[in-house]
């Protein structure tokens, strides 16, 4: 008997995955911050991979408990590229704090 039978079993495999989607999404957020504060909107692609990484696998997996946690984290994947370009943005306005020991393109732009 594997975990989604069991959850299965007592009605509560809906409330897993929505808890475990809840979860992920609130742990992308500071992730998201993080990576454009130390990498910048370069580290994008690397979200890119991950999300398709999660996605082929969620397809070869059996498992509804698996296959649908490793569908959230690959969209959440997709979504965090996104959030990192406009996290760029919300730096540039003052929104949250900029890397003093990283170039930002509107540093160029001032110069001119």
């Amino acid at each position: 008997m594997n975990i989604t039978s069991i959850l299965q079993e007592y009605h509560v495999l809906g409330l897993t995955i929505g808890i475990c989607t809840f979860l992920c999404i609130g742990l992308f957020h500071p992730i998201t911050i993080k990576c454009e504060y130390y990498f910048g909107t370069k580290c994008w692609w690397w979200f890119l991979l991950l999300g398709a990484v999660c996605l082929i696998l969620s397809l070869l997996i059996d498992d509804v408990l698996g296959a649908t946690l490793l569908g959230v984290v690959g969209f959440s994947s997709f979504w965090t590229i996104k959030e990192i370009l406009e996290q760029q943005e919300r730096v540039r306005k003052g929104w949250f704090p900029r890397n003093p020991k990283r170039r930002y393109p509107w540093d160029d732009e001032s110069k001119k």
